[in-house]
């Protein structure tokens, strides 16, 4: 199979969050294209779903390398910088710090920034701006928490979702 194609069966076992499959083809991807950036960040999001966290941050560091996006390397730094000092919680912290300041200055998505409060005005801004990350709104291990509000459910509508 192509990369491309590779990474997608990755990124839907990873929905599925089967997340052992996908590590296992996003690792042969990378051993295959050494320079494929995008599967560096998904292989972080798998990560994250198995809560591997000091592996989310050296793939996170990979992708805003082998991407050549300044922001991208910003958030990877954050992202260790945090995890030294304060564990993943810290990482989180700093990631967050950062992707806000990014969006400042234009760069990021709405769907990924905030607590859970600030967590459904981020998603209401992702939603006005058509944000692509919202088709993930049913199956994204990071919005568990929210499921049981009802602003999720009134979200899952409006982004016409199936309930």
């Amino acid at each position: 199979m192509s990369s491309i194609i590779s990474e997608t069966v990755g990124l839907v076992h990873k929905h599925a969050r089967h997340y052992d499959e996908p590590i296992t083809i996003f690792k042969k991807v990378a051993n295959e294209e050494p320079t494929f950036a995008d599967v560096h960040q998904l292989a972080a999001g798998t990560y994250w779903g198995k809560r591997m966290y000091p592996q989310v941050v050296e793939e996170w560091k990979v992708y805003g390398r082998l991407s050549g996006e300044r922001y991208e390397s910003e958030f990877a730094a954050a992202l260790e910088r945090g995890f030294r000092s304060g564990g993943w919680h810290g990482a989180l912290t700093k990631g967050i710090e950062v992707r806000q300041g990014q969006r400042k200055n234009g760069y990021g998505s709405a769907y990924d920034l905030g607590s859970k409060d600030e967590a459904f005005k981020w998603l209401d801004i992702a939603y006005r701006e058509r944000d692509f990350n919202l088709i993930s709104l049913k199956t994204d291990f990071l919005l568990d928490p929210l499921y049981s509000d009802p602003r999720f459910a009134e979200l899952v509508r409006k982004v016409g979702l199936p309930q």
